[in-house]
């Protein structure tokens, strides 16, 4: 099953995007001002890879569909199917 997580395409959020779409089961796409991540798999995003700080690491999901976020901590954001 299809699912997707919708990312505010603005600066702060590019390297959380970068990072995820470099699963190769990651596709991205373009929605309106958001970066839609799009996968059959689950996708998880390193914390520490994308350097974000807390505040905009917390803030940097805009929408699901499809999915249900099973992991968002100081290490890693993780969606699943649901």
């Amino acid at each position: 099953m299809t699912h997707r997580l919708f990312v505010l395409d603005v600066p702060e959020n590019t390297r959380v995007h970068e990072v995820a779409a470099a699963q190769e089961t990651v596709k991205t796409l373009r929605i309106g001002p958001y970066v839609v991540l799009e996968s059959d798999e689950p996708i998880v995003v390193d914390r520490r890879a994308t350097g974000c700080r807390h505040a905009v690491w917390y803030s940097c999901v805009a929408g699901l569909a499809g999915c249900r976020i099973t992991q968002w901590d100081k290490d890693a954001l993780r969606v699943e199917a649901r």
